[in-house]
This record gives structure tokens, C-alpha cells and sequence, in this order.
């Protein structure tokens, strides 16, 4: 409603018949008030409509209510890639539900990013931050603890970190790829990667590079941006290669989706002449022709928890590492035996 219609404690304080300090005392739970007299107090401010100021709230304990999220990604490939949507449903799946506001910022690599937490941190606008998309030596981790604010890290960093943690195997999921692959018949196998500075990427190709070695694989790795773009870009690459790959690993199910049509623009047969495989098992790699084998994670799930994580951080819990369930292999229609050399 508008601000000059909104109730008031002063107005639950005339409509039960006691005093603002009394309402007060009931609102916030607090002992010294009589159990029928906090009951028609709270009845009283559910006739009127009253909910709580934020802002006087915030004063009043000295916090925020607000948790960060900082994405140091280009935004077009934020806006492809469906993981961070729901991740984000995941987050708010928590803070609604306990009052808190979850501030969203795109912001680019480095000194804008920096600056970021910096504006986040002025003030007391945010009391914690969630650290996404760990990097190698990542400067993000040393820059929040010296701003003072509580965090969760996405993700185990590789230096020394004072913060909660919440991951998940990224590489039991490639290993149950390649040996899906292998039961096949496949042995040229590509993977197309993410940045190489991306922790996760990281540990997928090297997850990647180990079971492949181990199954015998002749192998390639194409790296990329996440970005559907570049995942076309690397599938043209390796379909021009001298051997092409009889299957191509990639990092997300976009870059899949992506290869899927460019495999189909040649007039190769998904999976007869070139079987496909995802990650993160989004909803559209479901529903394409042919469906997407995929390792299936739980974007919402590790939302939901990385919030409470956070929260408990807020509160002053003790940090820990909290190991998300393993990655799963969904197959469908995009893998198929690999193709005979009459083929």
C-alpha cells in the first residue's frame, strides 16, 4: 500500500489497547508479555495489515537483509546458459522465505568485479556475498574477507580460504561419460571445455583426461566460453580435424545443443555418424531431436543449500565443506555405438 496509508506499530498499539513497547516486545517474540495479550496483538496487526519495515528492522539489529551475488560473466552468456536461473530460484527458494533480498550484479572479471564488492560492501548493504565460478588463485577470496563480509564459495577454492564451501564431483560425472562412451565402441573422443581458469572447467577436463587415457581414448580438447557460440565454433573446428571425433564431450548442455546443430548442418546423423553428450541436464536438452545424454545436476538443489550455507555463515556458524550429492548420467537418444570404418 502506499506509504502514508501503511500501518504502524503505534497504529497495532491503539487498535489492541497498549503500548508501542508491548507491541514491540510481541512482534519480535521477545519474553514479559502475557500469552493473551501477545495474541491479541498479533491479531491486531493481522486486521490492520501490518508487516515489517525492512529499513527500521536493519537499524535495529544491524544487518542488511540482503545477500550478493556477483556473476563475472558476459552477459550473453549468462542469458544462455540456463544453469544460473536455476541456481538463482534455488537462492531465492531460501530468502524468501526469511526476509531476506538477494542483490544481483553482472560485472566483468578483475577491476569492475572488485569494485563491485567493494559497493556491496559500503554501508552494510549486503551482509554476505556468494563466490561463484571459482578461479585459480581466485583474488575474490582474499578481497571479501578483507571487506569484512560473510561468504559462501561455489566450489573449493586452491588457496587458503576462511569461508563455507558447497561442491559437488564435477568429474564423477565425466568419468561415468567416458566409460558410457566406451561400452560404445568410441575411442576418438573430444571435449569441448571451459575457460581453463574456471576451477570446475578445469577439474571436468582434467576428470575428463584421466578416464579417457585410462579407456584408451585418442583425444582433443577444444577450449571455450560456455557459450553456445563457442561451442559451435569447436565442434566446426573438430569436425574439419584431419580424424574427427566419433563423439564430442561438452562441458554444458548449451554447447551441445549447439553441437547437435551444427553436426545436423552437415548432414551428419546424431548419433549414427557422431554421438553428443552434455552436462547439467537443462530442460531444453530434453526436448531437442535427439535428446541429450547428459550428466544431470541439481542447479535449484545447490541454491537452496548455498543460501542456507550462507545464512548459517551470517549467523556466525563455525565454516565448514559441504559435498553436494554426485552427478548423475542421464542417457538418451543423442549417443549411439560408434560408427564402423565401412560407415
Amino acid at each position: 500500500m502506499p506509504q502514508q496509508t501503511r500501518p504502524t506499530i503505534a497504529d497495532v498499539a491503539r487498535a489492541a489497547g497498549v503500548s508501542k513497547g508491548l507491541v514491540s516486545f510481541a512482534l519480535n517474540d521477545r519474553p514479559g508479555v502475557a500469552p493473551d495479550t501477545r495474541a491479541r496483538i498479533l491479531a491486531a496487526a493481522a486486521d490492520l495489515g501490518w508487516t515489517p519495515s525492512l529499513s527500521a528492522r536493519s537499524l535495529s539489529v544491524g544487518r542488511a537483509f540482503a545477500c550478493g551475488l556477483v556473476i563475472g560473466r558476459s552477459p550473453d552468456v549468462i542469458a544462455a546458459d540456463p544453469f544460473f536461473p536455476s541456481f538463482i530460484a534455488g537462492l531465492e527458494d531460501e530468502f524468501s522465505v526469511t526476509g531476506q533480498a538477494l542483490v544481483l550484479a553482472v560485472a566483468t572479471p578483475g577491476r569492475q568485479e572488485a569494485e563491485t564488492y567493494r559497493a556491496l560492501a559500503a554501508d552494510r548493504r549486503v551482509d554476505g556475498v556468494i563466490l561463484t565460478d571459482i578461479r585459480a588463485s581466485d583474488p575474490r577470496v582474499e578481497l571479501v574477507q578483507h571487506l569484512g563480509i560473510s561468504a559462501v564459495t561455489l566450489g573449493v577454492p586452491d588457496v587458503a580460504s576462511p569461508f563455507t564451501s558447497v561442491s559437488a564431483d564435477d568429474g564423477a560425472g565425466i568419468r561415468l561419460v567416458v566409460a558410457h562412451l566406451a561400452a560404445l565402441g568410441h575411442r576418438r573422443v573430444a571435449h569441448v571445455a571451459g575457460p581453463e581458469g574456471m576451477l570446475h572447467a578445469r577439474r571436468r577436463h582434467h576428470a575428463f583426461r584421466i578416464a579417457a587415457d585410462a579407456a584408451g581414448f585418442n583425444t582433443r580438447t577444444v577450449e571455450t566460453d560456455f557459450s553456445a557460440a563457442g561451442g559451435a565454433r569447436a565442434t566446426a573446428a573438430l569436425l574439419d580435424s584431419p580424424e574427427p571425433p566419433t563423439a564430442i564431450v561438452y562441458s554444458n548442455d548449451s554447447m551441445a545443443v549447439a553441437g547437435i546443430g551444427v553436426a545436423h548442418q552437415r548432414g551428419l546423423r546424431v548419433p549414427g555418424d557422431l554421438s553428443i553428450t552434455g552436462f547439467d541436464d537443462t530442460e531444453i536438452g530434453r526436448y531437442i531431436h535427439p535428446a541429450i545424454t547428459t550428466v544431470a545436476t541439481d542447479a535449484r538443489g545447490w541454491g537452496a543449500t548455498t543460501a542456507r550455507a550462507l545464512l548459517a555463515a551470517i549467523a556466525g556458524d563455525e565454516p565448514r565443506h559441504i559435498d553436494l550429492a554426485d552427478p548423475t548420467l542421464t542417457v538418451r537418444a543423442s549417443t549411439g555405438p560408434a560408427p564402423t570404418p565401412a560407415a
